[in-house]
């Protein structure tokens, strides 16, 4: 998982990546009903805030033209089947090769759901004590405790729940043709590993701080008790019996599943120099899939979680990889959320030209997964709320409603220019007729005013306000995204 350079895209500037190719589909069945529900879904896409007097909705072809997102892929879950699965664009644009059901997308981050469940199948055989010390299973490379952790071991319990307070959140990948690493070699961060050492920020236990170093140590934990290659067991034991047979771990890919891989392109639409990057981090960042795959995942954790026989993990296991461990929302490889008073397990990726999201309900058998050949993911969030209205999830997407003032010319003259915010431009423009931010000079969205100093945009869940000096003359931008930052103008 690549590392935001923007503050500002932690929460929501994750975007914009070129697709004009007609839709490609298959789906459970071409009834009329089916087909008028998805093309609601297709219709209803919104942000995070609904502007008063004013069309809301978003067409997601046309989204996708806006945002400059080459492919998308979608599967879409109701009382624990699948209803549909559909894919949009191109997976590839140079070839013309369109999205399907098939199109292998990068998992990213999504990749630590599956680690989970691989692990906690060497638990539940009795492989594993998760309480333990890590060095009890680690063997031709250990674990080098200093003063930092005070004297506490990290378990494997730790790891999975990013509670062992240990560094590097994620990974870039490597460019094909480069020198891959090997794991204990991205542990301490020795060439040719392009990442720092993981080691111990403080004792763990303390919190739950996001640690792709950590799921790291637990691929490799499970290499050294099966003795296997980490791919090799995760095929056999984990993705194979889930019925995730187009899935794979295996960095680089066999040749076989090349034909079914999609390009990753960055926000401008640009392809990644030589497609994607590898990713020897498997358990944190390496698995290759599509949304129809993942849906049989939520669908396993579904059914488990209601007590019906596992494919690989048994209830027990199930409730105990959804329960969340010291933090009130990091689970053992997944994110909870609860809305509408509803639970959802969870999670995210993002690698080098690839972004992706899935939600799975403890109840019901609903879910969704999205996944895009780009470096943005702002259409993820939009794609899951539309079905989420469609079908009914109650209380999942609450959206703010807001009053927005009409902007002259003259009212923002003042504003316009560029701001800086450390190695990154945010640009004030009029440049399409109207108030827009851009971002690096590449992507960017439309600006509504609350006052004549406070702004907003449909997509983000903050706001953002032009602040002056004494002079009056305008200084900085200023928003809050869990920490207050300001891009500064010169």
């Amino acid at each position: 998982m690549q590392s935001m350079r923007l503050p500002l895209a932690a929460t929501a500037f994750l975007f914009f990546c070129s697709c004009n190719a007609p839709e490609q589909q298959k789906t459970a069945g071409n009834d009329k009903a089916l087909q008028d529900t998805i093309k609601m879904v297709e219709d209803n896409l919104s942000g995070n805030v609904l502007i008063e007097d004013s069309v809301n909705t978003w067409n997601i072809e046309k989204r996708m033209a806006e945002m400059k997102v080459h492919g998308l892929s979608i599967a879409v879950i109701h009382d624990y089947k699948v209803a549909w699965t559909k894919g949009y664009g191109f997976a590839d644009t140079a070839a013309k090769t369109p999205v399907t059901d098939q199109t292998l997308f990068q998992a990213a981050s999504i990749s630590k759901s599956l680690n989970g469940v691989g692990i906690l199948k060497l638990a539940q055989d009795k492989k594993l004590d998760l309480l333990a010390d890590i060095n009890n299973y680690l063997t031709t490379w250990k674990f080098p405790y200093d003063t930092a952790s005070h004297g506490k071991k990290i378990s494997t319990l730790n790891l999975l729940s990013h509670t062992g307070g240990l560094t590097v959140h994620g990974f870039g990948g490597y460019e094909p043709g480069d020198s891959i690493p090997t794991i204990p070699q991205i542990l301490d961060g020795k060439k040719p590993a392009n990442s720092p050492a993981v080691r111990s920020m403080y004792e763990p236990g303390l919190k739950s701080e996001y640690s792709g170093g950590g799921i790291t140590i637990s691929q490799l934990i499970l290499q050294h008790i099966t003795k296997q290659a980490y791919d090799t067991y995760m095929q056999e034991n984990v993705l194979d019996p889930m019925g995730m047979t187009s899935s794979t771990y295996r960095q680089p890919v066999a040749k076989d599943k090349e034909k079914y891989l999609a390009t990753g392109y960055r926000d401008n639409g640009e392809a990644i120099k030589g497609k994607y990057h590898i990713y020897p981090e498997q358990a944190a960042a390496g698995l290759w899939t599509n949304p129809a795959d993942l849906a049989k995942y939520i669908i396993e954790t579904q059914l488990s979680l209601q007590g019906k026989p596992g494919k690989v993990l048994n209830t027990e296991m199930t409730k105990l990889r959804l329960t969340p461990y010291i933090d009130s929302n990091a689970a053992l490889g997944v994110f909870i959320v609860t809305k509408g008073g509803e639970k959802y397990f969870s999670h995210g990726g993002s690698n080098e030209g690839f972004r992706s999201q899935y939600y799975g309900s403890f109840e019901g058998g609903n879910g969704v997964v999205v996944m895009v050949n780009s470096d943005d993911g702002g259409i993820l969030e939009e794609v899951v709320a539309s079905v989420a209205k469609v079908y009914g999830w109650k209380g999942f997407y609450t959206p703010k409603t807001r009053k927005a003032i009409a902007v002259t010319d003259s009212m923002m003259k003042p504003y316009l220019g560029d701001y800086y915010l450390h190695d990154d431009t945010l640009t004030i423009s009029m440049s399409t007729g109207r108030p827009r931010l851009v971002i690096n000079h590449s992507f960017g969205y439309d600006l509504y005013f609350a006052t004549a100093e406070d702004f907003f945009a449909r997509e983000l869940n903050f706001d953002l306000k032009f602040e002056k000096d004494a002079k009056g003359q305008v200084t900085d931008i200023y928003f809050k995204t869990g920490r207050e930052q300001r891009a500064k103008r010169k």
